[in-house]
């Protein structure tokens, strides 16, 4: 199906976001017209300046939190949306521990809220933003999302478990709403253009923004945790993907439902590209794609962190018809240039 004009409008919440403002690039390219909504609580308006760059127009956007009820049911009833892709949630595991009933308050009251209002405005189409933190340590590789759910490690990786669960149940309720869910692997880079990019609010959460750090002088040293794991060189392993194939998932997901005729239907897809990458071989690609050397120290291993993790891609590869296209010393050079451009 290709978008018209009156039905093409995607309500994209935390749309300014890493991984949210890429979407909106992909939306756009694929015939979409996103629409934003965004607090700005966990990223910066200036990825607002970069949509522009790219994209030659302003992309409209609400100011908006989306547990306020009031301001989402006049949004909803202003733009009527073909759909509505849901990235909007605090991330940060550290303070999610710290601070769970915020976590929980809003991951899921933000949830909840959207799968109130789709129905009242007659909207079917709903993509989740999950996380492969719900496998935990697998005890077998790849994971396939028949992969059993292990307890999460942390308030916020128990939200999206939990936000299956709901959206599951909705679904299950008969409520006519069709969802993915996707459990993203590890989103890495930056748009090629370098106008948008990852933009860490404090100490990164990620391996690729301390990378990309250390390289620019901003830290001295980067701390790899761990170096006696069981694997190739005893450091972790994890399913590294481009976010521009990760936002191009997205649009594919967003395709598929629109063109189900099922009343209501549910089911999760991992986002990866199948393959796991040590944190010594990301470091060594890094280094061979842009020619700077880094320097990094090896440490003792860190509390909660899983040994080893990627994906089967299988289901994505044949429910979505999309597979990851750009490698890994792509993203990195992709992400080295924005983090050149921001520093």
């Amino acid at each position: 199906m290709t978008p018209t004009d009156n039905s093409s409008k995607i309500l994209v919440t935390g749309g300014a976001g890493f991984i949210g403002s890429h979407t909106v690039v992909s939306l756009v390219e694929a015939g979409f017209e996103p629409v934003i909504v965004d607090d700005f609580s966990n990223s910066e308006r200036s990825a607002l300046d970069g949509l522009r760059a790219i994209l030659g127009r302003d992309v409209t956007c609400y100011p908006v939190d989306c547990n306020d009820a009031a301001a989402m049911n006049d949004i909803f009833q202003k733009e009527s949306p073909l759909g509505v892709i849901h990235f909007a949630a605090f991330k940060a595991v550290g303070e999610s521990v710290a601070k769970p009933l915020k976590y929980y308050r809003n991951n899921l009251d933000s949830l909840m809220l959207l799968l109130e209002l789709m129905p009242k405005y007659n909207i079917r189409n709903f993509v989740f933003s999950s996380s492969c933190t719900v496998y935990g340590q697998p005890e077998h590789l790849p994971v396939t999302e028949a992969t059993p759910r292990l307890p999460a490690q942390s308030p916020y990786g128990n939200t999206k478990s939990i936000g299956e669960d709901i959206i599951r149940d909705t679904v299950r309720a008969q409520t006519p709403v069709k969802a993915f869910a996707l459990r993203y692997f590890n989103p890495i880079g930056a748009h090629p253009s370098a106008e948008i990019g990852e933009l860490p609010l404090g100490v990164p959460a990620n391996l690729v923004p301390f990378i990309t750090q250390t390289a620019a002088g901003i830290r001295s040293s980067l701390t790899v945790y761990g170096s006696d794991y069981n694997t190739p060189d005893g450091t972790c392993i994890r399913d590294y993907i481009d976010v521009m194939d990760l936002a191009d998932a997205h649009v594919q997901a967003l395709r598929k439902l629109i063109e189900s005729d099922e009343t209501a239907s549910y089911d999760v897809i991992n986002i990866g590209t199948g393959r796991g990458e040590t944190v010594l071989n990301v470091i060594k690609t890094f280094e061979e794609a842009t020619g700077v050397k880094l320097n990094y120290v090896l440490g003792p291993r860190r509390p909660g962190d899983v040994e080893q993790v990627y994906a089967d891609v299988s289901k994505a590869n044949q429910v979505l018809g999309w597979t990851a296209r750009r490698s890994l010393a792509d993203s990195l050079r992709d992400a080295w240039r924005w983090q050149q451009k921001i520093s």
